[in-house]
């Protein structure tokens, strides 16, 4: 029985976080959800090939397919939406970590957006905290080319595509 899961440990959640953030341009904002469905995807990277795409999105599929799939130790194999919600509480105060630390933008993470407010605040905690594997860099870069080319919302939105989130009454 495994009695440790990366997914509710609240320092490595501040760890994905912060790399995260590092993919912000300066004064770009994401809402929280998309920044919590970029950190589920880079714990559980496999599950990237459940995000339905079109089929015309040959890029974004090119890009998916960078990702290998490897065995998980920490894998889940129950309804995703359920454990994204039950990841919730971890993600939303590592990100309140961040923003007391002034690496994060308090005003914009109160109304509900995530901000890089300091570059070098950043930069000199993931110098501590070390690197992350290739495989959640590529999920990373995965998830930010596709949540940037597309909106929350809608038919086509990330949380419809996703199934993480509810979407079926969100107007496009």
């Amino acid at each position: 029985m495994r009695t440790y899961n990366p997914a509710f440990d609240l320092y490595h959640s501040i760890f994905r976080m912060a790399n995260i953030a590092s993919r912000l341009e300066d004064g770009e904002s994401l809402d929280v959800d998309k920044v919590r469905i970029w950190d589920f995807y880079m714990l559980f990277p496999d599950k990237v090939y459940n995000i339905h795409l079109r089929n015309d999105e040959d890029k974004l599929k090119v890009y998916r397919s960078i990702i290998k799939k490897q065995n998980n130790p920490y894998d889940y194999h129950g309804d995703n939406r359920k454990l994204f919600e039950w990841i919730k509480p971890v993600q939303v105060s590592a990100l309140g970590c961040l923003v007391s630390c002034g690496v994060l933008n308090k005003e914009k993470f109160e109304s509900g957006r995530v901000c890089l407010d300091d570059r070098d605040a950043l930069a000199a905690f993931l110098q501590k905290a070390g690197t992350i594997t290739v495989r959640e860099q590529n999920v990373l870069s995965f998830m930010s080319y596709l949540s940037r080319a597309m909106s929350m919302t809608g038919e086509y939105g990330l949380k419809a595509r996703t199934e993480l989130l509810e979407s079926k009454y969100d107007a496009e």
